[in-house]
């Protein structure tokens, strides 16, 4: 009877997808041309939910399987995407799931489509974190180097004119937003009165002459400009640029060719917010970092940098655990995010890339799985969302 049961529930479930699809012959929802031009937030809603357990194969270098045969309990699954349908959850835009190397599951919702890239926020430190891993992977850096000043990388400084303590900055603690840089909201406005100050390493020298002495009690976790810093020694150790080195050395290796990458004050890649990237191709920054750096058998990324970078360094229980949902043991690592996701009395390791009210990729070595999310406000924590609802349909 139960099986019969789940059956009727699974049939009904896709003739709820199959008369909930936004295009009649089937295939997801794609921006016009138009829509592409415009901002995120005059991208129309979609009539109706694109819902796909069984994902094409659209040549971009990502393998597809299907929910329920190549993994996963396609009931829950599908329950749960109706649910963000009927707006449950808030204003999800898209939500993928990737198992054992294949996608097996994409769906869009409210303003999500599957050619235009969506606002990264925050999760563009994660990019940020493994392009600096990718110069490591390359020479120009060293895994020892993580633990040297910051300022050792940097030669267009003038250390005489720093405040104390500069030294105590290194790229670990950058990595790991714990710099101690303090800049005051007035200092900032008086910077943009002379823009050219902030130019290429100008920025540095502005922020290590105008900031709060270092001190051991000022490096605590905060989100301030500590990107900022990690990519100037990216853009300082790599040939040519960091704009170039990234797109020739990390994105064209992942097939990320559909994206936006801003520019920031200084001249380099924006490395704490602002990129855009499709959902499709944060399943691929999700599967690099599941195969510990490596992409169709190169290894872009150290396997021992990626370890280190989704590590718990800094422990942010204290603010970002929800127990009643799941989620414990929340850390920091270099620019990742990680946290224990309960399921009754088993607990697996997540690690994510974290921006924004749920533009996440959620990495979760144990069963195999890459989860992606992305939206836009209100909505609810999509963390918690993976925790309760998706990682029960993965385990058996």
């Amino acid at each position: 009877m139960k099986n019969t049961a789940g059956l009727l529930l699974i049939t009904l479930l896709l003739i709820t997808y199959s008369c909930s699809a936004q295009q009649s012959d089937g295939s997801a929802p794609e921006a016009t041309a138009a829509e592409t031009t415009r901002s995120f937030r005059d991208i129309p809603y979609l009539r109706e939910a694109f819902i796909d357990p069984a994902p094409a194969d659209r040549k971009d270098g990502i393998p597809v399987g299907e929910l329920g045969i190549d993994g996963g309990d396609k009931s829950l699954i599908l329950t749960l995407a109706q649910e963000i349908a009927g707006n449950k959850y808030g204003n999800f835009d898209s939500f993928l799931i990737a198992h054992k190397g294949k996608l097996i599951f994409e769906s869009y919702y409210k303003r999500g489509r599957i050619n235009l890239p969506h606002a990264q926020a925050s999760a563009t430190k994660s990019y940020t974190s493994l392009a600096l891993g990718r110069a490591i992977q390359m020479g120009y850096l060293t895994m020892a180097d993580l633990d040297k000043p910051l300022v050792n990388f940097l030669k267009d400084l003038d250390p005489t004119k720093f405040v104390a303590g500069v030294e105590k900055i290194t790229l670990h603690k950058a990595l790991t937003m714990r710099s101690g840089i303090d800049i005051s909201t007035e200092q900032r406005e008086e910077f943009e009165k002379n823009p050219n100050q902030l130019n290429g390493q100008g920025q540095v020298q502005t922020f290590f002459e105008h900031s709060t002495p270092i001190t051991e009690a000022s490096q605590v976790f905060a989100y301030k400009d500590d990107p900022r810093l990690v990519m100037q020694v990216i853009e300082a150790v790599v040939p040519g640029s960091a704009k170039d080195f990234i797109k020739n050395e990390l994105l064209d290796k992942l097939g990320i060719t559909n994206y936006a990458w801003e520019t920031d004050s200084n001249g380099l890649p924006r490395s704490g917010s602002t990129t855009s990237m499709t959902s499709r191709d944060m399943i691929k920054w999700g599967t690099l970092a599941i195969n510990k750096g490596k992409w169709n058998g190169e290894q872009l990324v150290p396997a021992t940098f990626l370890a280190k970078a989704t590590s718990k360094i800094v422990d942010q229980s204290e603010e970002y655990d929800d127990t009643t949902k799941g989620v414990s043991g929340t850390a920091y690592g270099y620019f990742w995010w990680q946290a224990d996701f309960s399921v009754g009395d088993k607990s697996y390791l997540c690690k994510s890339a974290r921006g924004g009210s749920g533009q996440n990729i959620y990495v979760i070595e144990a069963l195999d799985l890459v989860v992606v999310t992305t939206t836009h406000r209100p909505v609810e924590n999509s963390v918690a969302v993976t925790a309760t609802r998706v990682l029960p349909a993965f385990i058996k």
